[in-house]
């Protein structure tokens, strides 16, 4: 798997901005955008990464966002977005959206029945999207899997029919449907989603203009994986909506919701080895970067490849890679249920570099302070070129809002 940024760049930032440290590669990003053109709106999912000078590059490639809070909307508006590009999705409204709503026109989404009511009573748009709940999920983990009963996701299915009675009654248009079954879904999943949002658009037919196909697309996280055959979901979804207005005697626009497809392969985890031990027969390189930066593994055992710029093959053997964090969780070849999985790994010293794969979602964004760690600084480069794009947290920083010792401490 090739690193989406030279070796020298690696070396050169790491010397300029320091360790942990991540960094995105923007022509990449484009690359994954330019994939799914044929669809009629491409909506990123902001929760991937919303760094806001990735999110201002991703809406001049045209691409709108999807929000699932208000302060992801108030970071998409400093981002330059409008308030007519966001949708915001979410399975209930709780009191910040509310007041946010009052004074501004987004798009909803509606996850939960109830939210009809006091969407009404907030006074503003008559036109809602419905995210409909299909009674099955899948993903590449149970706790991204978001459909079937043990998901909260969405209004289940066989509600459908009295929720848009229901909406009916209230003055509202129902102009949008929109499901999402999980991160990771197969062709054989989707071809049961397909199923069942046709059904739904026959339901909602009425006011139908949308249909958001959802995202989870999946990308190669292991080197002999194949990437996604993203011709073959076009294709597909584009019969789809054929299909649909056919039998709706309309045109409708059809969107995908991607997040994770469009910024993972993009992103580097840069680390530096600091040491090297063995416990028994377990050999461990310990790396500067933890699970407060990159949390998929200790979370779900997912799979990120490892790669040392400039020790590509000497002296290969088994090793697991582990970070600084008081935790025993905090070990980046892990599998699922927290067991170590040992890779080939070339021998290091402490100052090499070590590079983690497919960075750019879910990453920055779920890190944490945990430990009293600083938010990592963030690299964005086009065609080459590097800069800065989130300045590594100071410890002020990190304190500024603790406000009641930092005033006592003040008098």
């Amino acid at each position: 798997m090739d690193r989406p940024v030279a070796d020298s760049l690696i070396n050169e930032l790491a010397e300029q901005y320091g360790t942990p440290l991540y960094i995105y590669n923007a022509n990449i990003i484009g690359e994954r955008i330019a994939d799914l053109r044929r669809f009629d709106v491409i909506r990123y999912a902001e929760k991937a990464n919303a760094n806001l000078s990735l999110l201002n590059w991703i809406r001049d490639q045209g691409v709108t966002i999807d929000t699932v809070s208000v302060w992801e909307i108030e970071r998409a508006l400093k981002a330059g977005y409008t308030a007519s590009e966001i949708v915001f999705t979410a399975d209930l409204f709780d009191h910040h959206i509310s007041k946010f709503l009052r004074e501004y026109h987004v798009h909803v989404n509606l996850g939960s029945p109830d939210m009809l009511e006091q969407y009404t009573q907030l006074k503003t748009g008559r036109e809602v999207t419905l995210r409909i709940n299909p009674g099955f999920g899948h993903g590449h983990d149970r706790k991204v899997n978001t459909g079937g009963e043990e998901s909260k996701h969405g209004i289940w299915h066989e509600s459908l029919p009295a929720v848009l009675k229901r909406a009916g009654k209230l003055g509202l248009k129902v102009t949008g449907i929109h499901m999402h079954i999980g991160s990771g879904s197969d062709f054989t999943h989707l071809s049961r989603v397909r199923e069942a949002i046709s059904k739904a658009a026959f339901m909602a037919k009425e006011h139908l203009t949308t249909i958001s196909v959802g995202g989870g697309l999946p990308v190669p996280y292991r080197p002999d994986e194949k990437p996604f055959d993203v011709a073959h979901y076009c294709a597909d979804w584009l019969a789809t909506k054929k299909t649909i207005e056919a039998e709706l005697g309309k045109s409708i626009n059809m969107e995908v919701e991607p997040g994770r497809y469009l910024v993972a392969e993009c992103g580097l985890l840069v680390c530096e080895v600091r040491g090297i031990k063995s416990s028994g027969a377990v050999n461990y390189i310990l790396v500067d970067a933890g699970f407060d930066n990159l949390i998929r593994p200790a979370m779900y055992g997912a799979y990120h490849h490892i790669t040392i710029p400039g020790r590509a093959s000497a002296g290969i053997k088994p090793q697991v890679v582990a970070g600084p964090l008081c935790e025993s969780a905090d070990v980046f070849t892990q599998t699922k249920g927290g067991y170590i999985e040992p890779r080939p790994l070339p021998e290091t010293q402490a100052g090499d570099l070590l590079c983690i794969h497919n960075a750019g979602a879910y990453t920055a964004s779920m890190a944490s302070n945990y430990n009293s760690r600083p938010l990592a600084a963030e690299v964005l480069v086009e065609n080459g070129a590097a800069r800065l794009v989130r300045q590594r947290q100071s410890l002020e920083d990190m304190l500024s809002n603790e406000i009641d010792y930092l005033q006592a401490n003040s008098r």
